[in-house]
């Protein structure tokens, strides 16, 4: 039956290998350089700019909300939870990497390092300081409550969503490449490399 695929005519022996393609179709990954760019990879990607769209939505626009605390409370509790959905999506995708299953994952903590690091500096950062303006604005919604630490915070914060919305954007983009799900030269130097 498998035969019949891999036979290759005379003439075509010396100028390309065979095509292997219709062997791997009833066993064919959920998620792999086959699917990457259908409907699972676009689904993952839009979640995740969708994700980050509204945390950047509620850094933008959640100062006018100051007025009503218990929906300004909900906001932040979203918004902690979507940079924390985003952090566990982007470690599923690494996770399903063929670099990982190859068992690479040096590598792949050496390559996603800083995104690793700022989105859980990011998230401590956000949660402290929700729960420090909460804290301070649940009875006193007019009051001016901004001291000096609380303004560092915010810029710390802040500078810290815009580092984050960059290396999450890039990164999810890189994951795209579907050189990170199939065996490739690289990879196996790589390989060669670790295991000396």
């Amino acid at each position: 039956m498998f035969r019949s695929h891999l036979r290759v005519e005379p003439s075509e022996r010396l100028t390309e290998p065979p095509k292997l393609s219709g062997l791997l179709a009833p066993g064919r990954p959920a998620f792999g350089p086959e699917t990457l760019h259908t409907s699972n990879y676009s689904l993952v990607l839009l979640i995740q700019l969708s994700l980050l769209s509204f945390d950047l939505f509620v850094n933008s626009f959640s100062e006018l909300l100051r007025a009503e605390p218990a929906v300004q409370l909900v906001l932040f509790i979203i918004q902690d939870i979507s940079i924390l959905f985003n952090l566990i999506i982007i470690l599923l995708m690494l996770f399903n990497t063929y670099v990982f299953r190859v068992g690479l994952v040096a590598i792949l903590l050496e390559r996603f390092r800083a995104l690793l690091i700022l989105s859980a500096l990011y998230l401590t950062f956000s949660i402290i300081l929700h729960s420090w303006l909460m804290n301070l604005r649940w009875l006193n919604i007019n009051r001016f409550i901004w001291t000096d630490g609380l303004q560092v915070l915010f810029v710390f914060q802040r500078v810290a969503s815009v580092l984050y919305y960059y290396l999450y954007k890039r990164t999810s983009e890189y994951l795209g490449d579907p050189r990170l799900y199939e065996d490739s030269p690289w990879l196996r130097e790589l390989f060669a490399r670790v295991r000396q």
